[in-house]
């Protein structure tokens, strides 16, 4: 659960993100860690690679959410959990170099190589 604005929403083509969720690419949207709580049951966590930890569900599997260390204060967390995903509204696309060439989405969002620590809309990065 969280509380407030999400900070920023974006799709991830990254080869990690996709292998995760064993999807072509990932929808996610990002809120401060102080806005953020888990309700009912905790998640479980592993670390898919030096300070990257990934949250899923123990019951069925499903993949919830990320944290890592190179993106501190800010919980990433899997636009398809939500409740109402419809609502979910992606803004621009990362590592966009690493789409699938048979993927095609022919939306006009900004596309950037790599990661962001500092999003569009915010160019000091989320805190």
């Amino acid at each position: 659960m969280y509380r407030g604005d999400q900070t920023w929403a974006c799709y991830c083509h990254c080869d990690d993100c996709r292998r995760n969720c064993a999807a072509p690419v990932v929808a996610w949207f990002g809120v401060p860690i102080e806005a953020f709580e888990w309700t009912g049951d905790k998640p479980r966590t592993y670390e898919s690679s030096k300070g990257v930890f990934r949250h899923f569900c123990g019951t069925c599997g499903s993949p919830i959410g990320f944290e890592a260390d190179h993106y501190p204060g800010g919980m990433h967390l899997y636009a398809a959990s939500l409740e109402n995903p419809e609502d979910f509204k992606p803004t621009f696309h990362v590592n966009k170099q690493s789409q699938l060439p048979w993927l095609q989405m022919t939306d006009d969002l900004d596309a950037f190589e790599g990661t962001l620590l500092h999003t569009p809309n915010d160019p000091d990065g989320y805190q």
